[in-house]
């Protein structure tokens, strides 16, 4: 029988580098391009060039992340950094956002996808559609709690088919695509513009989101000092690669103008090269990839909420491991419980839309905790630093932070609601606080 509040260091490089990988695609990459070659002006270079700076955003903050992983390889990850450096209730307010609305709302989000792509290849009637993603939910969540090495092979072999799935169809759409790839001097709303830019990161920004869930199975890996920042950072980079690869396929089958104008662009793309069959058997490939990505997120957030219930800021039986299968069970349960009631109201789906943009400001904090952690203490040992230090870091937050304003100034509402949301969890802490431990 385990330690009640020990998980067992279980996972390796390539466990954790399939984790980076398979919990970032999803269906964005199927979706997204269409959105940013619109917003960038239909012109291919200025799209792939989004791309590029996203990637590379992504990546400062995985190297960044990296030092922290190594120096407190502790399951909580991007929580456990920001209670560090700031304190308690600030980490609270994250693991809040990421239980109510972004972790369980990503999960609902994801398997209402995977429904409606299977409704494409089935019929569905719109009950059974929900039964299908309450099933997606409750599968995933039994494959979790029997075990992580469960849950991490599966998550290697649907990352692994889905990559190489990616890629082929990448390659023979570059190989066999006819269309023009010369562009317009204007798009649809007027040409390049920087409104058009910053819609166009956000979009890519949501496309690479999930680089940082692997930080919450640190506490799991079996060499993490070594492993996780080799990990973190080969698979952000990697996630560029693949995407880039994506989207000169999609440009070389369709021509810009084609991949602006499409609803379904993988789908579309491999129909103009390979013909209507071969298009329709893309929503296999997309099938895949939503599941490892849900697979993923239940792999890695109810983690986050583990080390919550640890410290005495949570429900008190999430931080309790399972005597037989050694994983956190009823972090795994809540979390499964609480997507599948979101997947079944819908009632996700607007405010993980307000909400989803508060994570940047989070990750910009977790950016911030190096330079707090390195004054703090100066001596203590870390097994990687980030490189470029202090440059590297300062870019990310100032990125992070610039996006982050960007929406505010942009957005208003949607500013205020999604803070206004985060800000709920403040009193939930208080009372937290006053009256624990809650059980």
């Amino acid at each position: 029988m385990s330690e009640p509040h020990t998980l067992r260091r279980t996972l390796g490089f390539t466990d954790l580098l399939l984790i980076g990988i398979g919990t970032v695609i999803g269906s964005g990459v199927y979706l997204v391009p269409s959105v940013v070659l619109r917003e960038a002006g239909m012109r291919p270079g200025a799209a792939l060039g989004v791309w590029v700076v996203g990637g590379v955003l992504s990546l400062l903050g995985a190297l960044t992340y990296a030092e922290l992983g190594a120096a407190k390889p502790d399951a909580g990850g991007l929580y456990a950094y920001l209670r560090d450096a700031f304190g308690p209730g600030l980490a609270f307010l994250y693991g809040w956002t990421m239980f109510v609305v972004i972790a369980s709302g990503s999960i609902a989000t994801l398997a209402v996808a995977f429904s409606s792509y299977l409704g494409q290849l089935v019929t569905l009637s719109p009950v059974a559609a929900r039964v299908v993603s309450i099933g997606v939910i409750v599968l995933l969540a039994a494959i979790n709690v029997r075990g992580t090495r469960n849950s991490a092979n599966l998550q290697n072999l649907t990352t692994a088919a889905k990559v190489a799935g990616l890629l082929l169809l990448a390659g023979v759409l570059m190989m066999f695509g006819r269309a023009p790839t010369a562009s317009p001097g204007s798009g649809a709303a007027g040409g390049l513009t920087m409104t058009g830019i910053g819609a166009a990161m956000i979009a890519v920004l949501w496309a690479y989101e999930g680089w940082q869930y692997v930080t919450f199975s640190a506490g799991e890996a079996r060499d993490p000092q070594r492993e996780f920042p080799r990990a973190i950072t080969l698979a952000t980079a990697a996630l560029i690669v693949i995407y880039l690869l994506a989207n000169l396929g999609y440009i070389a089958a369709l021509g810009p103008a084609g991949v602006a104008g499409s609803e379904r662009v993988a789908a579309e793309s491999v129909a103009t090269v390979m013909g209507d069959t071969a298009g329709k058997a893309v929503g296999a490939l997309i099938l895949l990839s939503i599941f490892s990505a849900a697979n993923g997120l239940f792999l890695t957030t109810p983690r986050m909420f583990f080390a919550m219930a640890r410290d005495g800021v949570f429900f008190r039986r999430l931080a309790d491991v399972h005597p037989r299968f050694e994983t956190p069970a009823f972090a795994i349960g809540a979390i499964a419980v609480w997507a599948a009631l979101l997947a079944a109201t819908g009632t996700f789906q607007q405010l993980l839309t307000y909400v989803v943009f508060t994570g940047w400001a989070f990750y910009a904090l977790g950016g911030v905790a190096v330079f707090v952690l390195r004054r703090r203490a100066p001596d203590a040992p870390r097994p990687f630093r980030v490189p470029g230090y202090p440059v590297t870091p300062l870019l990310f937050v100032l990125a992070a932070g610039a996006l982050v304003l960007n929406t505010m100034i942009t957005q208003p509402m949607r500013a205020a609601v999604g803070l206004g949301a985060v800000l709920l969890g403040a009193p939930v802490f208080s009372l937290w606080r006053r009256r624990s431990p809650l059980g």
